[in-house]
């Protein structure tokens, strides 16, 4: 890259760095364009599809700061005694695929994963993705692209998905409050265990735990109390906690409802005696088991969690899925996650944001006890969507007809000398084989050569879990599975199944209040009416189908269609995660693959895709070093030292894996202050266990003394966490091992172009120094990890598995050199900015040589000081002109962060350099007095049409100005659909939930 640098055009250096966009716009050097090396070559290369500028705009801005070469720029940017070869990721180290080519290879690998029907349950089914859902919300950019709604006024389509989202779960569950989704149900349940804890004032510190809870639950559970030093127990429920003795020391009870084995129990009498000693029922549950169970906020339950899987989101080989979180209204406060409130709007309009955000890690810090940051909303809303588009009706039908399968499976089964051990049930089954079979084995053994997988529990037993993509078919080969093994004659026709009239659900514990009665959910049923209401929606929000979102640490790049279509393959999507090894080849390569290639890129020894979140990274990397110090006899290390620029979930992480933080200064350039660093680690040093820092630091520059940092640690016996969410900015140029680091977590969601889906998924994989390597998390049913691993940080043992195709795909088409590449032009693409925004706002912080690294913070404190104006005000009129606002207010309260990422092309860089310089203009009429400071552009902002057309204009601007600021903007717009949001009112009039039918509203169902 480098060497390829040419003359800017004419046209731009005639009219220099203040010339209006239209004149610096010129033709771009695409892929097709460039002289291939052969007539053999490819032509549809990635990295010139994926890099916004092409060589002449990279030489452009190259020219702007001063470069003749772009390693001169990296040169002055990078410090020297960090950086690597460039060898070490090259198309040598990691060869380049082509667009097409990738295609191949994805479906070769695709090929490989046997397409057998799976009967496992265990909390994951094989969802029907209605195809509306599935082509325009989980295949539509529109819905993908965007980032969390922290800017309600540009993001009112998914906030009132989610709030759908909650409505549903709450309505469910009989629960009063629910947020708007967590990563999946075992991390749900280990963080419904945390929450009842801190509600008992930390004063008791055993849990129980029913054994009928999922395995992988447990082991998240296990993991999880570590850290807070709670004792679990794990039992019968129903036996062992008969009286008010077995809960001398108990603060809380989880049980599964319906349990791993498909049992119902009532747990009325069990609720009653927990609350008597002043604990926490939580209750793992199933959606669809609900329309037709008595749901859990009716018989007792504080906290009700579970996965929502099974609401129309593949099964993907594990995730991701959205899980839930509901609860009773005390707990509200304590509730983690994301929760979506209704409020109003400056016109007094309702209008929905994030609410109760005191409640977040970033707030908090090492005072939470959650650092959940990605919530799953993109499955979330896919599950809203499912629950929308069937209705109360549809879904008890659904319902219906997966437990009547149910039962005519045990009938048939029972007619062939088998015996369920469970007599209640919705759709699982315990089957007790050794009256009729052999063993289990040889059942194992016939539905495999069926093409069929059942859960395996012993030798005497085996599971059966039914779901609404099982037909009378494929019970008719369930039945003859198991009709072979007695030597019975197979039936053959569907017409040989005897239907069952009653419910296997006591009488007690069915259903019979009624959920669901929102028009949302009994409105579109029609695909006609279903496709526009999701369009509605999306047209309201703001994506990367619109402009550049230039989130500081957030890196907003390109999330590339080529990488996202093997995504709902089928191949792909309906894989169970707890599948034979033999029947996932081809995921299993990826895997091999994608860790190969993180390894290379972090110069780490070893690598888990477990952690499905950048915070979920933070807690494994920390939980293995608190691991390796015990298998050192150093349990006692306990200390974290984290820098106060720290993003908010290191200290939250770091307090979760059992760690007390101490913070470490910065220095007034915005640099790590080694001296603090070196008295505190050499005064902690008998119990230092970690360090953590994120490099490039939150401020935006690569500090020169981050290797120094390190050897500190080092010398006082601690380990080194470093913090992967600004790797974009280190790729081909250093890497976290040679800075010093011993494990770090990356952000597949940032650096490798998953989707941020509008608040998730995410995942967040920990690469890890061989020391570190046996210590990776393991798992209770698929094993994984290293020797001595810790118990499971997630509920699935490759955690998100199906989205990592995504990262897999973007690494093999780009190559060491499109990655190396990218990692410069993302680093120019910032400097390019600041120099931009140089003269008009104050660049907080870069280095000696005036450089910033991928990003770069502004600080507006003196608009502040000088109008009243604050970082509020620029975000919202930053709407205006059509842009998302940067990072607002961290990791200064006065600042933003910017980061424009590799994608963004000169073009659409200068479009928003030429709207903040525009607003600096405005910002200066406030100022100079031309415009009064409560009433003006900003303050106003942002100006959505219901402003524009008001009869009586009573602001000192026109409202030409007001929504046309910018000559573009007449050509392409996006409105925000509300006016400026009032945060405190939704806060003190929280409403977290769609309202019913009012009395006399005509509902019309049919039947």
């Amino acid at each position: 890259m480098a060497t390829r640098c040419v003359s800017a055009p004419a046209n731009i250096l005639k009219f220099g760095r203040h010339a209006p966009v239209l004149t610096r716009l010129f033709v771009r050097g695409l892929a097709t364009q460039k002289k291939p090396s052969s007539l053999f070559s490819r032509l549809d290369t990635f990295a010139n599809r994926h890099i916004g500028p092409d060589d002449n705009e990279l030489s452009y801005m190259l020219s702007q700061l001063g470069y003749d070469t772009m390693e001169a720029f990296v040169t002055d940017t990078v410090p020297d005694k960090i950086r690597v070869a460039s060898s070490s990721i090259s198309n040598q180290s990691i060869p380049a695929l082509s667009e097409s080519e990738l295609q191949k290879r994805a479906r070769e690998l695709a090929q490989l994963n046997k397409s057998y029907k799976s009967y496992i349950g265990m909390g994951y089914h094989n969802a029907v993705v209605p195809p509306v859902v599935l082509r325009n919300v989980m295949e539509s950019p529109a819905w993908y692209t965007p980032y969390t709604p922290y800017q309600p006024e540009i993001s009112q389509g998914r906030l009132e998905s989610l709030i759908n989202y909650q409505t549903m779960i709450m309505s469910l569950t009989a629960m009063d409050i629910a947020n708007a989704s967590l990563l999946d149900e075992a991390t749900a349940a280990a963080e419904a265990m945390v929450l009842a804890f801190v509600s008992a004032g930390q004063k008791k510190h055993k849990f129980f735990v029913d054994k009928g809870v999922l395995p992988q639950t447990i082991a998240v559970l296990q993991t999880r109390a570590k850290g807070f030093g709670i004792e679990l127990v794990i039992g019968d429920a129903l036996s062992e906690l008969k009286d008010e003795s077995a809960f001398a020391d108990l603060f809380g009870v989880l049980v599964q409802y319906p349990d791993v084995n498909g049992d119902i129990a009532d747990y009325t009498n069990l609720a009653n005696l927990t609350h008597a000693s002043r604990g926490l029922v939580i209750c793992a549950t199933d959606l669809l088991a609900l329309t037709l169970l008595k749901p859990p906020g009716e018989w007792g339950a504080d906290v009700v969690v579970g996965n929502s899987g099974r609401f129309g989101v593949p099964a993907g080989y594990g995730g991701p899925h959205g899980a839930f979180f509901a609860c009773s209204d005390k707990l509200k406060r304590k509730m983690p996650g994301r929760l979506i409130g209704r409020s109003r709007d400056a016109l007094g309009k309702p209008a929905y944001r994030l609410a109760l955000q005191t409640r977040e890690q970033h707030i908090r810090r090492e005072k939470a006890t959650s650092n959940i940051c990605t919530s799953q909303a993109l499955l979330a809303n896919m599950a809203a969507m499912y629950a929308v588009y069937h209705g109360p009706v549809g879904l008890r039908r659904i319902a219906g007809k997966v437990h009547s399968l149910t039962q005519v499976l045990k009938s048939a089964l029972e007619q062939r000398g088998y015996v369920i051990v469970n007599k209640q049930f919705f759709d699982t089954l315990t089957i007790d084989v050794s009256g009729a079979a052999k063993d289990a084995e040889a059942i194992h053994a016939t539905a495999a050569a069926s093409g069929i997988n059942l859960r395996r529990i012993d030798n005497k037993h085996v599971g059966v879990t039914l779901d609404e993509s099982v037909s009378p078919e494929d019970v008719v080969a369930l039945i003859n599975v198991f009709t072979s093994a007695t030597g019975s004659s197979p039936i053959t026709v569907v017409s040989d199944l005897t239907p069952v009239e009653s419910l296997a659900v006591p009488l007690p514990l069915q259903r019979a209040s009624q959920f669901l009665p929102h028009p949302v959910f009994n409105t579109h049923h029609s695909e006609t009416e279903m496709l526009r209401y999701i369009y509605h929606l999306q047209s309201k929000d703001l994506g990367l189908v619109h402009s550049m979102i230039p989130l500081g640490s957030c890196t907003m790049k390109l999330n590339s269609t080529s990488s996202m279509i093997p995504l709902t393959w089928p191949e792909f999507g309906s894989v169970h995660p707890f599948a034979p090894a033999d029947q996932v080849e081809g995921y299993l390569e990826i895997i091999k693959e994608l860790e190969a290639d993180l390894c290379k890129i972090t110069g780490f020894h070893a690598c888990s895709l477990q952690p499905n979140s950048g915070a979920a990274g933070e807690y494994a990397g920390l939980s293995v070093i608190r691991a390796y110090h015990e298998s050192r006899g150093e349990g006692h290390r306990d200390i974290c030292l984290i820098p106060v620029s720290a993003h908010g979930t290191n200290p939250a992480s770091a307090h979760m894996a059992g760690l007390k933080v101490i913070p470490v200064k910065s220095l007034p350039d915005g640099s790590l202050d080694l001296e603090d660093l070196k008295t505190k680690a050499e005064k902690y040093k008998d119990n230092l266990a970690a360090f953590m820092i994120t490099y490039p630091s939150t401020f935006g520059v690569f500090e020169d003394g981050v290797a120094d940092a390190c050897k500190i640690i080092h010398d006082n016996g601690g380990q080194v966490y470093l913090d992967g969410a600004n790797l974009n900015a280190q790729i081909g140029l250093t890497n976290p091992a040679t800075c010093g680091g011993d494990v770090c977590h990356m952000n597949l969601h940032k650096t490798f172009a998953i989707p941020h889906g509008g608040g998730g998924p995410g995942v967040g994989p920990i690469c890890a120094a061989e020391h570190l390597a046996p210590f990776l998390p393991g798992h209770p049913v698929i094993p994984t990890g290293g020797d001595k691993a810790i118990s499971a940080v997630a509920a699935a043992q490759f955690g998100s598995a199906s989205i990592l195709l995504i990262s897999w795909a973007y690494i093999k088409m780009l190559g060491g050199n499109g990655l190396s590449e990218s990692t410069k032009a993302a680093l120019l693409n910032a400097n390019y900015m600041a120099h931009r925004l140089k003269d008009y706002y104050s660049l907080r912080y870069k280095n000696a040589n005036g450089r910033v690294a991928h990003e770069l913070l502004i600080d507006l404190a003196e608009f502040d000081k000088a109008a009243g104006l604050k970082v509020t005000d620029f975000a919202k009129r930053l709407q205006d002109y059509g842009f998302h606002p940067p990072t607002c207010s961290w990791p200064i309260s006065t600042c933003m962060l910017i980061e424009p990422t590799e994608s963004e092309s000169l073009h659409e860089i200068d479009r928003f350099c030429d709207a903040m310089i525009q607003i600096r203009k405005e910002a200066d009429e406030i100022i100079s007095g031309k415009q009064p400071k409560d009433n003006n552009v900003l303050k106003n902002a942002p100006h959505p049409i219901a402003v524009l057309t008001q009869a009586e204009w009573n602001k000192p601007y026109s409202r030409e100005k007001a929504v046309y600021p910018a000559l573009w903007l007449k050509e392409k717009k996006f409105w925000p659909t509300v006016a400026r949001i009032d945060d405190a009112y939704g806060d003190i009039n929280l409403i977290v939930m769609r309202l019913p039918f009012r009395r006399g509203n005509r509902l019309r169902v049919k039947s």
